[in-house]
């Protein structure tokens, strides 16, 4: 037991003694030391060894300097798609502290990152033998302006003709470009899916009548999808599949003009141009530093196809949506649903509100849509006036002259580092789909 100090020792004494009150203090300043001297240590450990991670992922990619490579010749005009740079946003990242980074895919020979589904898919069709180039064969697509353009450029090329139907509230620009390139344009009002008058729907019916035969199901070929259609002006001997055909009857049916129904919303070969193309690029130029995607969908192959491939290399990035006004995305991604619990069942408009945005948005899943899900953490909605003021901002601020849909991309990344309270250089990695050029008739 602790025994009290004698109240008769000498005042001299007492004194030199610890007095309680300066022990407990003392105490407490040695607590204070060594809580801050662990927070450092534990700080500066967890600084090293996240370098080491980001060092040890970097070794995995080879130097890519920016250089002219005047020995390198592409082949054509498809070489030129893709490996498209990224660029920093300056004014943005700047005022957030993070950094916004934009693969500009408007530096596509067609314009816009739809260069890539349109070259995928041909080039699949191709393989499986639906298409044969320089036969006179017609594609069909139904597009709201940019996946038409990419087609008709490749096509081209490839010695096919294009019909393209589309809304007739598309920006002109687009209309002007398809003509010049060629292709046949059929404009018809906007309408739901369900509606068989709706463009989508009649590029369909348009390759099945490709053949020129009564029955349109006598002269359609055989393919691994359910929603392309591929149709033959071959004769019907040669398209008979119950026989053993004759070689006359196999080089008609190879050479004949075919019509092909491309299906951007449903053809696999969406999704796959962004996870085997667009994704590993972004990959690669980062060297594995990313935060975050952020991307609008309208097909749904973009999002999906480059979330999937981010999200197989690295589990915590996140993948996260942007929604124009009138689109049902943003619903499913934040509630399961696509329309809002607050409209009453019968209130929802039939057909899309109208918005300056084009290409991205929709009201109905597509199985491209689907593929992407899984791994979507978050969403934000994007207002007519937030796209157009991030477009004119983006002109004075940064010299980009971009369309509405990278517009909607960049706002959304805003919203996103805001959200997250992020600030000290986290990296946001987006699409700028295509050039103002485009939409300068929507947007002004």
């Amino acid at each position: 037991m602790m025994r009290s100090l004698p109240l008769h020792l000498p005042s001299s004494v007492r004194d030199r003694l610890p007095h309680p009150s300066r022990t407990a203090l003392r105490w407490i300043f040695y607590g204070v030391l060594l809580g801050f001297s662990l927070s450092v240590t534990s700080t500066s450990l967890a600084l090293y060894f996240q370098d080491r991670k980001r060092k040890r992922i970097e070794k995995q990619f080879e130097p890519r300097p920016i250089e002219l490579r005047s020995d390198e010749v592409v082949n054509g005009v498809t070489g030129l798609i893709g490996n498209t740079p990224f660029m920093r946003i300056n004014s943005l990242s700047d005022a957030l502290g993070v950094e916004i980074l934009g693969k500009a895919e408007f530096l596509n020979p067609g314009g816009s990152v739809k260069d890539r589904v349109a070259l995928r898919m041909i080039e699949d069709a191709e393989r499986q033998g639906l298409l044969v180039p320089h036969t006179g064969s017609r594609i069909f697509e139904g597009t709201v302006g940019s996946t038409g353009i990419s087609i008709a450029t490749i096509a081209k090329a490839r010695g096919y003709e294009v019909t393209i139907i589309m809304p007739d509230d598309v920006a002109e620009e687009k209309v002007k470009a398809l003509l010049a390139l060629g292709a046949e344009v059929e404009r018809v009002r906007p309408a739901s899916i369900v509606d068989k008058k709706q463009f989508v729907n009649l590029a369909r019916e348009r390759a099945a009548h490709f053949g020129h035969t009564a029955n349109p199901r006598r002269s359609m070929l055989r393919t691994s999808s359910s929603s392309v259609v591929v149709t033959s002006t071959a004769s019907e001997s040669a398209l008979e599949e119950d026989h053993l055909r004759t070689q006359d009857e196999e080089e008609e049916l190879r050479t004949k003009p075919r019509g092909f129904f491309a299906d951007q919303f449903e053809n696999h070969s969406n999704f796959d141009a962004h996870y085997y193309g667009t994704g590993p690029e972004i990959w690669r130029q980062t060297s594995g530093r990313v935060d975050a995607f952020v991307s609008g969908a309208g097909t749904g192959g973009t999002v999906s196809g480059i979330g999937r491939y981010l999200k197989s290399m690295k589990d915590d990035v996140l993948v996260v949506l942007c929604d124009p006004e009138g689109s049902g995305l943003y619903n499913k991604v934040k509630h399961g649903v696509m329309f809002d619990r607050k409209e009453a069942e019968g209130t929802k408009r039939r057909h899309q509100v109208d918005t300056v945005v084009e290409g991205i948005g929709i009201n109905r899943l597509t199985h491209n849509m689907e593929l992407g899900l899984p791994v979507i953490s978050d969403a934000f909605r994007v207002t007519d006036a937030e796209a157009v003021a991030m477009s004119r901002y983006l002109v004075q601020n940064d010299g980009l002259f971009l369309g509405s849909s990278s517009a909607c991309n960049l706002v959304a990344c805003i919203k996103l580092a805001r959200k997250m309270g992020w600030s000290d250089g986290q990296r946001i990695v987006t699409i700028l789909c295509d050039s103002g050029t485009r939409h300068y008739s929507k947007e002004r």
